[in-house]
């Protein structure tokens, strides 16, 4: 176990970044892309259901963005602190960590699954919900919070897997429950006639074996064992993990509120509106999660070597990292572009839902690209330390700059002012990510000597 633990170190810190970052976001990769096709096959599904139930979907995404929210928070929390305290060899801390995040996890979703189930009713309407879309959006929300405890711990096994480099363990949890979902939803759906029910008890069924999987993968390797005798939940570990979690509670938290906005901007252009606008946000996470799974090749690596002090290594990385993204998302976006009604079609054949979806896809393709920029300063800031400015790029893009255009916007340009809504956020999220960005480049242009006392990039700033 030691052997394994100082060859990783060495490995991590010595290695060539780039090959480092490409064999780390492999797995990641696949990972991000498997989950994303499994969301599109639920919407997929559902789709032959009725646009209703399409609509209903994308109501209840924003519960389902909670639920990742709290996930990433104590999994981005924990796993960030965990990759630099590894890096700088502090590895009981890093256990205690991880145990901490893990736990306080399970204790969230528990809560909130209490809470959902209890005002669920309430809820559903305050999602933006029309009186065609509650009933399904009833039976999908009901059965989506059963599964939140074991929901949001995997997303904290997740992370922290990747974190200790170790990405390989975390794709097949997170690959076999995605691939068991796309598998049970025609099954539950169709043949078992549960309707939309059906996708939520394949999403929660397969969400249960990737948690069982993962939580088996710490127990592999040079993995940190989840022993209960580590959890800590005192200030120390709380106000580390916040700071490298509140970012992704921010993202995450905002993003669900910005769906409940764009549902509500929806509302006055029918089901078709909101049903397509769900379709083009299922379809550009999917086109993201590749970047953002290569980005999550990039987090380890930065992690441990800035905790090493190794700062032109993170530099190194990072550059390489964007200049990738913006080639590969804009290969995507050229595609998506060119392609665009049959892509809607694929979701729903209801000629209003392709013609809204068309346009809205279209329009976010413009500035797509560019994105690779605004992710990775995120994943950046929030990978060693620096809250405040990893909260602000994370909140800018879905949450700062698109809700209030997607509220005000509609009243001067109506349907197309929803659609220009994203486009128009991602725009000025770029131009707020690049001066923070470039001062902090200027700052890692040399390494910290290794006389000085090892940093711990904990400074929130």
């Amino acid at each position: 176990m030691a052997r394994d633990v100082r060859s990783k170190f060495q490995r991590m810190t010595e290695d060539p970044v780039e090959k480092l970052v490409l064999s780390m976001a492999a797995p990641a990769i696949v990972s991000m892309l498997v989950s994303s096709i499994y969301n599109m096959a639920d919407t997929f599904f559902v789709g032959k259901i009725g646009t209703s139930a399409t609509g209903a979907v994308g109501v209840v995404f924003p519960v389902m963005a909670v639920i990742q929210a709290f996930g990433f928070f104590f999994g981005h929390g924990s796993g960030n602190y965990v990759s630099r305290a590894l890096g700088r060899k502090e590895h009981e801390k890093a256990a205690r960590m991880a145990v901490t995040g893990f736990v306080l996890s399970i204790l969230a979703g528990l809560l909130i699954t209490a809470v959902g189930l209890i005002f669920r009713k309430s809820l559903i309407y305050l999602l933006g919900s029309t009186e065609t879309i509650y009933p399904y959006a009833e039976s999908y929300l009901t059965v989506i919070l059963i599964g939140a405890p074991w929901m949001c711990s995997s997303f904290v096994l997740n992370n922290q897997l990747r974190f200790q480099g170790n990405a390989a363990y975390a794709m097949v949890g997170i690959s076999a429950g995605s691939i068991l979902n796309i598998a049970l939803d025609p099954l539950f759906i169709f043949t078992f006639r549960m309707g939309i029910a059906g996708a939520a008890w394949a999403t929660i069924l397969s969400q249960a074996v990737s948690f069982i999987l993962l939580l088996l993968g710490t127990m592999r390797s040079d993995n940190i064992r989840m022993k209960l005798s580590l959890f800590t939940p005192n200030l120390y570990y709380l106000k580390n993990m916040a700071i490298g979690g509140v970012p992704s509670l921010c993202r995450q938290g905002l993003n669900s509120l910005a769906t409940v906005c764009l549902n509500f901007a929806c509302h006055g252009y029918g089901d078709a509106a909101i049903a397509a606008m769900s379709v083009v946000t299922r379809v550009m996470m999917f086109a993201t999660s590749a970047l953002i799974g290569f980005g999550q090749g990039f987090q380890p690596v930065c992690g441990f070597n800035y905790g090493a002090g190794k700062y032109t290594r993170v530099r190194r990385a990072y550059l390489f990292c964007v200049a990738s993204g913006v080639v590969f998302l804009l290969i995507l976006a050229v595609i998506a572009s060119i392609l665009a009604p049959s892509i809607i079609t694929l979701f729903r054949d209801d000629p209003e839902v392709v013609r809204i979806g068309s346009s809205a896809l279209r329009l976010q393709c413009l500035i797509f690209p560019l994105n690779a920029v605004v992710i990775m300063s995120n994943m950046l800031f929030q990978t060693i330390g620096k809250m405040f400015r990893a909260s602000f790029l994370a909140m800018s893009r879905q949450g700062l700059f698109f809700i209030p255009l997607v509220l005000l916007l509609p009243a001067f340009f109506k349907l197309e002012g929803v659609m220009f809504a994203q486009p128009a956020a991602d725009l000025i999220s770029l131009l707020a990510a690049i001066p923070l960005t470039l001062r902090l480049l200027r700052e890692l242009k040399t390494d910290r000597d290794p006389s000085a006392p090892p940093g711990t990039g904990e400074d929130g700033g």
